[in-house]
């Protein structure tokens, strides 16, 4: 069964994508240490985490957000997608990688290793492109922002290799500066720290697409006020194209789009 329940679409921007308003985070598909959640969780195997992928694509979501900082994430959804790889609108990321070995993040944001990442992740995706490329941002937005840098992401997207470009930083000034040149940024936001609020607008005047991170605080928050909040009560709520929450639960992925559709 495909798409058996309908996410509303939201075009991310002038991009020329159209995203569900409600994403999919794929850290926990492959990564279950040095994260942030409340409680500890173990990975599925290598068949449960096929099986959830084709459950996501099924509730009619859309975007789903990986990264090489995600442990398994990128290979399991190479293995996963298959034929369905044209359903979803595949993001992942450049500047940020794990090691498990240590438990720490290693991260490079210069033209060489950005082109060497992607097309790691693209073996692993299986596929010959990903539709946004953002920067997986240590926290040093403007750092890591470099001219030289930007340009060879700008250059991978006249390649053809991604059809977008952003940034996913921590930052207010980091996203300031990114909507110059991004075609969609990634933002953290939620009811207890709207200090994007004004970015999100900003973005939306410029054309630049806007995704939402850390809408339920890690899991901190509960997820039917969090997201209401984000879909309705946030001054910046029209401008977001869609929030993206971390999940193994396709049940509780439901219950999420549930909310949206409660809204009208």
């Amino acid at each position: 069964m495909r798409n058996c329940s309908h996410v509303e679409q939201r075009p991310l921007g002038t991009s020329g994508l159209s995203v569900s308003r409600l994403g999919w985070g794929t850290v926990k598909l492959g990564r279950n240490e040095s994260v942030k959640y409340p409680k500890p969780f173990d990975l599925p195997d290598d068949a449960t985490a096929i099986d959830i992928v084709l459950r996501m694509l099924d509730l009619g979501i859309t975007l789903f957000d990986t990264a090489p900082a995600y442990g398994l994430a990128q290979q399991r959804l190479g293995q996963a997608l298959g034929a369905r790889r044209s359903e979803v609108v595949l993001v992942t990321k450049v500047g940020e990688t794990f090691d498990h070995t240590t438990g720490l993040s290693q991260y490079a944001f210069d033209p060489e290793s950005a082109r060497a990442s992607l097309e790691h992740s693209l073996r692993l995706l299986r596929t010959d492109y990903v539709d946004l490329l953002l920067v997986h941002s240590d926290g040093n937005d403007l750092a890591n922002q470099d001219d030289a840098f930007i340009a060879s992401l700008i250059d991978l997207r006249c390649s053809g290799l991604v059809r977008a470009i952003g940034f996913s930083g921590k930052t207010v000034a980091g996203h300031e500066h990114a909507v110059t040149w991004s075609d969609a940024i990634m933002v953290p936001l939620n009811m207890h720290d709207a200090s994007h609020n004004d970015i999100v607008n900003l973005a939306s005047k410029r054309g630049v697409g806007v995704l939402v991170k850390k809408a339920l605080n890690s899991g901190h928050l509960d997820a039917a006020s969090a997201l209401q909040w984000c879909w309705h009560d946030a001054t910046c709520a029209t401008a977001i194209a869609s929030v993206v929450v971390g999940s193994l639960s396709p049940d509780r992925m439901a219950a999420n789009a549930h909310v949206l559709s409660e809204q009208g």
